[in-house]
């Protein structure tokens, strides 16, 4: 038999450990879809849910290089994010129906400050910060993959 306050000890740890999990096992249960910029390919997992878009990239602590996040709202307007609860610093790539650039946002982690498109955007594609910079991807820049994107729900 197990002591009490050890088995209440262990069974907390267990209980934090599957809670843990649960952000991860939720964020990667998202469609994930080929995106492309140039020569690059990027493998985004798709926000088109209202539940996916608030979440986002929140509670995250590392991505991989290739990897990102696109958000599809249901219509093309001046869409602003921000980091709350973000613990990655990331750059935005605000995209229109036509996948071309509109302007790119680097955000810092766990701040309230909003970032926003310069035009009507209907996409919006989260990278690791500086990636765009990094590969010369630039406004007015054409982006692949989004005419394949699901429709937002």
């Amino acid at each position: 038999m197990i002591p009490r306050s050890t088995f209440t000890r262990r069974l907390v740890a267990g209980a934090a450990l599957l809670l843990a999990g649960a952000p991860a096992f939720a964020q990667t249960a998202l469609p994930l879809a080929e995106l492309g910029a140039g020569m690059y390919r990027i493998e985004a997992e798709v926000a088109h849910t209202f539940e996916t878009r608030q979440t986002g990239l929140m509670n995250r602590t590392t991505m991989p290089l290739h990897r990102g996040m696109v958000f599809v709202f249901p219509e093309a307007r001046a869409h602003c994010m921000w980091m709350k609860n973000t613990l990655l610093p990331l750059s935005v790539a605000f995209v229109d129906e036509r996948g071309r650039v509109i302007n790119i946002e680097d955000m810092q982690p766990q701040t309230a400050d909003n970032h926003c498109a310069a035009g009507p955007a209907r996409f919006a594609l989260e990278m690791n910060l500086g990636w765009f910079a990094e590969r010369g991807i630039k406004a007015g820049d054409t982006l692949r993959g989004f005419d394949r994107l699901p429709a937002p729900r």
